[in-house]
């Protein structure tokens, strides 16, 4: 019996032997390679390539991005944030449909705990390489893990080279996710300035197609005064535009000792293509958050429930209660309550 897929045409005892393979709990190299050996000699064309990028993740550095796919991510999961969205919708798609980049593209996103930098960086992940978080191309530092200790800032300098330089090798459209810069010590940070400088090559690798993204608790401040601003002269979050945010957001975050980015090359060196305001969220954006949460668990939308979960959130500015200081960062743990 014969199984008719495309133009290929494969003897169904050989595709039950490649399922069985795919099956294994441990797949090598050599067990695919004899399996398409065999699957090739029947076909004629099949190529190693082929056939092991269906059984392991390979890194296809050709795949286009499926711009409405990501802008759909954004607008369904990501509430409250129409600069962050615009700008990441911007950034990707020309950064991606350019052909010959002059330098990686690098995201620095900004903004107060729980307001979705982690969710935004995700979703980027996921339209970028299918695996998303999980794939072997997508690379993700914590701080307060990867470079705990001070005194160790030359030995983590040496470490970050090491790693970017052998995953791009291996993949040139490598994703590297710094979170919490804002607690990374000044100085770890510079080691990958020639990474990310305009640069055809560096060591024999290029790494202009690679993506860096930074997330920074840093500038929350600076983002919250501007929102209230608007909020109190009656101007609606919408009419804020990244002119009101980005340039005073840099300096702050250069200025600011408690930033992975206090007086760093990268900034010095306009090396940051983007900084990315997200700005604090509001009771009705609470409730879109929890509405989603419980979407996501199957459950129906309760919108008592909803606004109960989102009454128990705590709100600033003490007297006018505008914005939730956590965010949605709670709102998973609340929702078991119920």
């Amino acid at each position: 019996m014969w199984l008719a897929s495309g133009r290929s045409r494969v003897p169904a005892a050989l595709w039950l032997l490649l399922l069985a393979l795919r099956e294994a709990a441990a797949l090598d190299p050599v067990s695919v390679g004899l399996a398409i050996g065999v699957v090739s000699a029947f076909t004629g064309y099949l190529s190693y390539e082929d056939w092991f990028c269906r059984f392991a993740e390979c890194c296809d550095a050709e795949r286009p991005l499926n711009a409405s796919a990501l802008k759909q991510d954004l607008k369904e999961k990501l509430f409250g944030q129409h600069l962050a969205t615009e700008v990441i919708l911007k950034a990707l798609i020309g950064f991606k449909n350019n052909k010959n980049p002059k330098k990686p593209l690098t995201l620095s996103l900004h903004g107060w705990a729980g307001t979705g930098k982690n969710f935004a960086s995700q979703i980027m992940a996921e339209n970028l390489h299918p695996r998303g978080l999980k794939s072997n191309f997508v690379h993700l530092y914590v701080s307060t893990l990867h470079f705990p200790h001070e005194q160790k800032i030359k030995l983590y300098q040496d470490q970050l080279q090491k790693w970017i330089r052998g995953n791009v090798s291996a993949c040139p459209t490598s994703v590297f996710i710094f979170d919490e810069m804002d607690k990374l010590h000044p100085g770890v940070i510079d080691a990958i300035k020639p990474f990310l400088d305009y640069y055809e090559q560096v060591d024999g690798v290029s790494y202009r197609r690679a993506i860096f993204i930074f997330l920074s608790n840093a500038g929350g401040d600076l983002i919250t005064r501007t929102a209230l601003d608007f909020w109190r002269a009656g101007r609606k979050r919408e009419e804020i535009r990244l002119k009101d945010l980005e340039p005073v957001l840099s300096v702050g975050v250069f200025n600011n000792k408690h930033s992975g980015l206090w007086h760093s090359t990268l900034i010095d060196r306009n090396l940051i293509d983007y900084f990315i305001p997200f700005l604090p969220l509001e009771y009705r954006h609470v409730q879109m958050c929890v509405r989603a949460e419980l979407q996501a668990r199957g459950a129906a939308v309760d919108e008592e429930v909803v606004s109960r979960v989102a009454q128990e959130m705590t709100f600033f500015p003490k007297d006018e209660m505008v914005y939730s200081d956590k965010g949605c960062k709670t709102v998973q743990s609340r929702l078991d309550f119920y």
